[in-house]
Protein backbone atom coordinates (compact mmCIF):
# COMPACT_ATOMS: atom_id res chain seq x y z
CA UNK A 1 0.00 0.00 0.00
CA UNK A 2 1.42 3.71 -1.20
CA UNK A 3 3.55 5.03 2.22
CA UNK A 4 0.38 8.05 1.07
CA UNK A 5 -1.98 6.38 3.45
CA UNK A 6 0.23 7.12 6.22
CA UNK A 7 -1.77 9.88 7.43
CA UNK A 8 -4.87 8.58 7.68
CA UNK A 9 -7.43 6.29 6.19
CA UNK A 10 -10.82 8.65 5.04
CA UNK A 11 -13.99 6.24 5.50
CA UNK A 12 -16.01 8.37 3.50
CA UNK A 13 -14.02 7.18 0.63
CA UNK A 14 -14.77 3.30 1.52
CA UNK A 15 -17.95 4.10 1.85
CA UNK A 16 -17.72 5.34 -1.79
CA UNK A 17 -15.47 2.69 -3.23
CA UNK A 18 -17.73 -0.28 -1.13
CA UNK A 19 -21.05 1.26 -3.15
CA UNK A 20 -19.57 1.64 -6.37
CA UNK A 21 -18.09 -2.06 -6.36
CA UNK A 22 -21.72 -3.44 -5.19
CA UNK A 23 -24.12 -1.27 -7.75
CA UNK A 24 -21.79 -1.34 -10.58
CA UNK A 25 -21.85 2.61 -11.69
CA UNK A 26 -21.20 5.47 -10.12
CA UNK A 27 -24.99 6.28 -10.65
CA UNK A 28 -26.69 3.71 -8.62
CA UNK A 29 -24.14 4.02 -5.74
CA UNK A 30 -24.50 7.52 -5.34
CA UNK A 31 -28.54 6.80 -5.45
CA UNK A 32 -27.67 4.55 -2.51
CA UNK A 33 -25.51 6.76 -0.61
CA UNK A 34 -27.75 9.74 -1.07
CA UNK A 35 -24.65 11.76 -3.02
CA UNK A 36 -24.12 13.18 -6.13
CA UNK A 37 -22.32 11.02 -8.83
CA UNK A 38 -19.41 13.52 -9.40
CA UNK A 39 -18.79 13.68 -6.00
CA UNK A 40 -18.72 9.75 -5.74
CA UNK A 41 -16.58 9.95 -8.89
CA UNK A 42 -13.84 11.96 -7.21
CA UNK A 43 -13.96 9.77 -3.51
CA UNK A 44 -13.13 7.03 -6.08
CA UNK A 45 -10.23 9.04 -7.65
CA UNK A 46 -9.50 10.53 -4.46
CA UNK A 47 -9.09 6.68 -2.89
CA UNK A 48 -7.21 5.57 -5.99
CA UNK A 49 -4.95 8.31 -5.42
CA UNK A 50 -3.76 7.58 -2.12
CA UNK A 51 -3.61 4.11 -2.63
CA UNK A 52 -1.43 4.18 -5.63
CA UNK A 53 -3.36 1.76 -7.58
CA UNK A 54 -6.54 1.58 -10.27
CA UNK A 55 -9.51 0.14 -8.53
CA UNK A 56 -11.98 -0.35 -11.50
CA UNK A 57 -11.46 -0.44 -15.12
CA UNK A 58 -14.17 2.16 -16.78
CA UNK A 59 -16.72 0.14 -19.54
CA UNK A 60 -19.85 1.98 -21.42
CA UNK A 61 -21.67 -0.70 -19.16
CA UNK A 62 -20.36 0.86 -15.64
CA UNK A 63 -17.55 -0.67 -12.92
CA UNK A 64 -15.28 -3.39 -13.79
CA UNK A 65 -13.13 -4.24 -10.54
CA UNK A 66 -9.60 -4.85 -11.11
CA UNK A 67 -7.80 -7.57 -9.52
CA UNK A 68 -6.02 -5.13 -7.23
CA UNK A 69 -9.43 -3.65 -6.05
CA UNK A 70 -11.34 -7.23 -5.50
CA UNK A 71 -8.48 -7.69 -3.16
CA UNK A 72 -9.10 -4.35 -1.21
CA UNK A 73 -12.99 -5.38 -1.00
CA UNK A 74 -12.13 -8.06 1.82
CA UNK A 75 -10.44 -5.47 3.56
CA UNK A 76 -12.83 -2.52 3.04
CA UNK A 77 -15.85 -4.98 4.00
CA UNK A 78 -14.34 -5.78 7.09
CA UNK A 79 -13.95 -2.32 8.24
CA UNK A 80 -17.18 -1.56 7.12
CA UNK A 81 -18.59 -4.51 9.53
CA UNK A 82 -16.80 -2.71 12.50
CA UNK A 83 -18.07 0.45 11.60
CA UNK A 84 -21.57 -0.40 11.43
CA UNK A 85 -20.57 -2.50 14.83
CA UNK A 86 -19.52 1.28 16.32
CA UNK A 87 -22.26 2.59 15.16
CA UNK A 88 -24.78 -0.01 17.32
CA UNK A 89 -22.67 0.68 19.89
CA UNK A 90 -23.07 4.09 20.16
CA UNK A 91 -26.75 3.88 19.66
CA UNK A 92 -27.19 1.33 22.06
CA UNK A 93 -24.90 3.58 24.60
CA UNK A 94 -27.01 6.32 23.62
CA UNK A 95 -30.48 4.84 24.25
CA UNK A 96 -29.73 3.07 27.09
CA UNK A 97 -31.86 3.75 30.14
CA UNK A 98 -29.35 2.00 33.13
CA UNK A 99 -26.60 3.28 34.28
CA UNK A 100 -25.29 5.68 36.35
CA UNK A 101 -26.20 9.02 36.62
CA UNK A 102 -24.29 11.77 38.59
CA UNK A 103 -25.47 15.33 40.27
CA UNK A 104 -24.31 18.22 41.90
CA UNK A 105 -26.05 20.17 44.66
CA UNK A 106 -25.67 22.68 47.55
CA UNK A 107 -25.42 21.01 50.90
CA UNK A 108 -28.26 21.87 52.19
CA UNK A 109 -30.50 21.05 49.25
CA UNK A 110 -28.33 17.91 49.18
CA UNK A 111 -28.88 17.16 52.74
CA UNK A 112 -32.93 18.36 53.22
CA UNK A 113 -34.38 17.89 49.50
CA UNK A 114 -33.04 15.70 47.66
CA UNK A 115 -33.69 12.14 49.92
CA UNK A 116 -36.98 11.88 49.31
CA UNK A 117 -36.96 12.90 45.49
CA UNK A 118 -34.03 10.04 45.09
CA UNK A 119 -36.07 7.72 47.53
CA UNK A 120 -39.37 8.33 44.91
CA UNK A 121 -36.99 8.34 41.80
CA UNK A 122 -35.98 4.78 42.80
CA UNK A 123 -39.25 3.06 42.31
CA UNK A 124 -39.74 5.22 39.30
CA UNK A 125 -35.96 4.54 37.40
CA UNK A 126 -34.77 1.60 39.85
CA UNK A 127 -32.45 0.89 36.85
CA UNK A 128 -30.39 4.01 37.38
CA UNK A 129 -27.66 4.88 40.05
CA UNK A 130 -26.85 7.89 41.19
CA UNK A 131 -23.71 9.86 42.43
CA UNK A 132 -25.00 12.35 44.56
CA UNK A 133 -22.20 14.93 45.00
CA UNK A 134 -23.13 17.62 48.10
CA UNK A 135 -21.03 20.51 47.70
CA UNK A 136 -21.74 24.62 47.62
CA UNK A 137 -18.95 24.84 45.36
CA UNK A 138 -20.48 25.12 40.95
CA UNK A 139 -19.19 21.73 39.81
CA UNK A 140 -17.97 22.04 36.01
CA UNK A 141 -20.53 20.38 33.67
CA UNK A 142 -18.82 20.99 30.41
CA UNK A 143 -15.19 18.97 32.16
CA UNK A 144 -17.97 15.98 33.48
CA UNK A 145 -17.72 16.60 37.01
CA UNK A 146 -21.47 15.97 37.16
CA UNK A 147 -24.25 15.33 34.44
CA UNK A 148 -26.34 17.50 36.18
CA UNK A 149 -26.62 20.13 38.53
CA UNK A 150 -29.21 22.04 40.82
CA UNK A 151 -27.86 25.68 41.39
CA UNK A 152 -28.64 28.12 42.88
CA UNK A 153 -27.69 30.52 40.02
CA UNK A 154 -28.26 30.33 36.44
CA UNK A 155 -25.59 29.09 33.93
CA UNK A 156 -24.68 30.96 31.06
CA UNK A 157 -22.51 28.99 29.02
CA UNK A 158 -24.35 28.42 25.91
CA UNK A 159 -23.65 24.56 25.53
CA UNK A 160 -25.72 23.68 28.79
CA UNK A 161 -29.67 23.30 29.10
CA UNK A 162 -30.96 25.39 32.49
CA UNK A 163 -34.35 25.49 33.27
CA UNK A 164 -35.81 26.78 36.41
CA UNK A 165 -37.54 24.92 38.54
CA UNK A 166 -38.80 27.47 41.62
CA UNK A 167 -37.75 30.00 44.14
CA UNK A 168 -35.89 29.12 47.35
CA UNK A 169 -37.54 31.24 50.31
CA UNK A 170 -35.75 32.24 53.49
CA UNK A 171 -36.42 33.35 56.64
CA UNK A 172 -34.90 33.81 60.21
CA UNK A 173 -35.61 31.15 62.55
CA UNK A 174 -35.14 30.14 66.07
CA UNK A 175 -35.75 27.27 68.57
CA UNK A 176 -38.71 27.59 70.61
CA UNK A 177 -36.74 26.80 73.61
CA UNK A 178 -34.44 29.81 73.09
CA UNK A 179 -37.38 32.69 71.89
CA UNK A 180 -38.77 31.13 75.44
CA UNK A 181 -36.06 32.34 78.00
CA UNK A 182 -35.17 35.49 75.69
CA UNK A 183 -36.32 39.27 75.14
CA UNK A 184 -39.71 39.36 72.86
CA UNK A 185 -38.80 39.78 69.39
CA UNK A 186 -41.69 42.60 68.16
CA UNK A 187 -39.45 44.06 65.38
CA UNK A 188 -36.51 43.58 63.12
CA UNK A 189 -34.07 46.24 65.33
CA UNK A 190 -35.02 44.20 68.31
CA UNK A 191 -32.77 41.46 66.39
CA UNK A 192 -29.39 42.90 67.10
CA UNK A 193 -30.50 42.44 71.31
CA UNK A 194 -30.57 38.45 70.53
CA UNK A 195 -27.73 35.89 70.23
CA UNK A 196 -27.37 35.79 65.97
CA UNK A 197 -25.97 32.53 63.95
CA UNK A 198 -24.21 33.91 60.58
CA UNK A 199 -22.27 33.42 57.98
CA UNK A 200 -17.82 33.67 58.36
CA UNK A 201 -16.37 34.94 55.06
CA UNK A 202 -19.87 35.02 53.32
CA UNK A 203 -21.22 38.58 53.86
CA UNK A 204 -24.76 38.12 52.28
CA UNK A 205 -26.18 38.66 56.10
CA UNK A 206 -24.12 41.63 56.50
CA UNK A 207 -25.30 43.08 53.24
CA UNK A 208 -29.03 42.33 54.58
CA UNK A 209 -28.68 44.08 57.46
CA UNK A 210 -27.52 46.97 56.03
CA UNK A 211 -30.20 46.73 53.41
CA UNK A 212 -32.68 46.97 56.20
CA UNK A 213 -31.03 50.16 57.77
CA UNK A 214 -28.94 48.35 60.84
CA UNK A 215 -25.04 48.37 61.28
CA UNK A 216 -24.27 45.09 62.11
CA UNK A 217 -21.22 43.85 62.28
CA UNK A 218 -19.15 40.66 62.52
CA UNK A 219 -19.13 40.90 66.42
CA UNK A 220 -22.66 41.02 66.42
CA UNK A 221 -22.91 37.06 65.65
CA UNK A 222 -22.51 34.90 68.58
CA UNK A 223 -21.73 31.98 65.85
CA UNK A 224 -20.43 32.08 63.05
CA UNK A 225 -19.62 29.61 60.30
CA UNK A 226 -20.12 29.16 56.35
CA UNK A 227 -21.42 25.89 56.83
CA UNK A 228 -25.04 25.77 56.67
CA UNK A 229 -25.87 22.67 58.30
CA UNK A 230 -24.09 24.17 61.17
CA UNK A 231 -25.61 27.18 61.13
CA UNK A 232 -29.07 25.27 61.48
CA UNK A 233 -27.82 22.72 63.58
CA UNK A 234 -26.82 25.50 65.68
CA UNK A 235 -30.53 27.41 65.52
CA UNK A 236 -32.12 23.57 66.12
CA UNK A 237 -29.98 23.50 69.42
CA UNK A 238 -31.19 26.99 70.37
CA UNK A 239 -28.40 29.13 70.39
CA UNK A 240 -29.88 32.12 68.56
CA UNK A 241 -31.24 32.88 66.02
CA UNK A 242 -30.53 32.44 62.37
CA UNK A 243 -31.61 32.60 58.82
CA UNK A 244 -32.15 29.24 56.85
CA UNK A 245 -34.24 28.31 53.63
CA UNK A 246 -38.11 27.16 54.54
CA UNK A 247 -37.94 23.80 53.72
CA UNK A 248 -35.18 23.56 56.12
CA UNK A 249 -37.35 24.71 59.01
CA UNK A 250 -39.87 22.47 58.14
CA UNK A 251 -38.33 19.99 59.01
CA UNK A 252 -38.53 20.54 62.48
CA UNK A 253 -41.29 21.49 64.40
CA UNK A 254 -39.53 23.26 67.25
CA UNK A 255 -38.38 25.64 65.35
CA UNK A 256 -40.26 28.59 64.31
CA UNK A 257 -39.64 31.61 61.63
CA UNK A 258 -39.87 35.21 63.60
CA UNK A 259 -40.97 38.21 62.16
CA UNK A 260 -42.59 36.55 59.48
CA UNK A 261 -43.61 39.68 57.02
CA UNK A 262 -40.97 41.89 58.82
CA UNK A 263 -37.85 40.19 58.06
CA UNK A 264 -37.91 40.15 53.85
CA UNK A 265 -35.16 38.41 52.52
CA UNK A 266 -34.85 37.76 48.34
CA UNK A 267 -35.98 34.32 47.78
CA UNK A 268 -32.92 32.30 45.60
CA UNK A 269 -33.66 31.01 42.32
CA UNK A 270 -32.84 27.20 42.00
CA UNK A 271 -31.98 26.15 38.46
CA UNK A 272 -31.36 22.55 36.68
CA UNK A 273 -28.83 22.52 34.32
CA UNK A 274 -27.53 19.82 32.36
CA UNK A 275 -25.33 19.49 29.20
CA UNK A 276 -26.62 19.18 26.00
CA UNK A 277 -25.91 15.71 25.68
CA UNK A 278 -28.83 15.11 27.25
CA UNK A 279 -30.63 14.84 23.59
CA UNK A 280 -29.10 11.79 22.91
CA UNK A 281 -28.99 10.04 26.60
CA UNK A 282 -32.29 8.35 27.51
CA UNK A 283 -30.67 8.17 31.02
CA UNK A 284 -29.60 11.27 31.32
CA UNK A 285 -33.02 12.94 30.11
CA UNK A 286 -35.31 10.68 32.19
CA UNK A 287 -33.45 11.89 35.20
CA UNK A 288 -33.94 15.85 34.11
CA UNK A 289 -37.27 14.90 33.65
CA UNK A 290 -38.06 13.33 37.08
CA UNK A 291 -36.38 16.00 38.58
CA UNK A 292 -37.70 18.91 36.95
CA UNK A 293 -41.16 17.32 37.68
CA UNK A 294 -40.35 16.56 41.38
CA UNK A 295 -38.11 19.38 43.04
CA UNK A 296 -40.38 22.42 42.50
CA UNK A 297 -43.27 19.86 44.45
CA UNK A 298 -40.61 19.83 47.10
CA UNK A 299 -39.88 23.45 46.53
Amino acid sequence: MNTRMKHGFDWSLVRSFLAALDHGTLLGAARHLKTSQPTLGRHIAELESQLGVVLFERTGRGLVPTATGLQLAESARGMEAGALQLERTLSGVQTQSSGTVRMTASVPVAVFLMPPVLAAMRQALPEIQVELVSSNQVSNLLRREADIALRMVRPDQSTLIARKIGNVSLGAYAQRSYLARSRPLRQASDLLQHELIGSDADPAILHGFAAMGFAATRSSFALRSDDFIVQWQAIRAGLGVGFCADYMARSDPEVVQVLPGQIKVPPLPMWLAVHREIRTSTRIRSVFDFLADAMPQML
